[in-house]
């Protein structure tokens, strides 16, 4: 039996923030989408290339909102650049929850309250300024 890894769901009561966040803050494509008129919901995939894992974004129409649960821990992305990728979701007005003050991991928040984990691929980078500095603003 072989297994392969498709996607991870989320709901989102935020859909114009959270492709935001996915397509300009981490670079992921939009690979999918369907609009669901009967069922009154909208399916929106996003990856870092096409046939790679993808995140789904469930958006029920209408006024619904979530919170969330302690069911559901993080996403984790591989970067090339932590410190480049922090910056640019800094930029955005993204909360830096855990900082990548070792040049190898971080912790953000997207749109919908989900903590995204950072990865540096490969070796961590030498750590710098102001990011070795900096303490955490949240839990993860």
């Amino acid at each position: 039996m072989s297994i392969r890894y498709l996607h991870a769901m989320i709901r989102t009561d935020k859909p114009e923030a959270s492709h935001q966040f996915y397509t300009q803050g981490l670079d992921l494509i939009q690979t999918r989408r369907m609009d669901s008129e009967k069922g009154q919901f909208s399916l929106i995939y996003y990856a870092s290339e096409k046939g790679a894992p993808e995140v789904e974004l469930t958006h029920n129409w209408g006024d619904r909102s979530y919170t969330g649960g302690d069911q559901f821990g993080h996403l984790a992305f591989a970067v090339d650049n932590i410190y480049t990728t922090c910056e640019k979701l800094q930029s955005m007005g993204v909360t830096i929850l855990r900082p990548p003050r070792d040049g190898h991991m971080a912790f953000v928040k997207d749109p919908n309250n989900i903590s995204i984990e950072l990865l540096q691929t490969g070796e961590s980078l030498e750590p710098q300024e102001p990011w070795a500095s900096m303490e955490n603003t949240g839990s993860w």
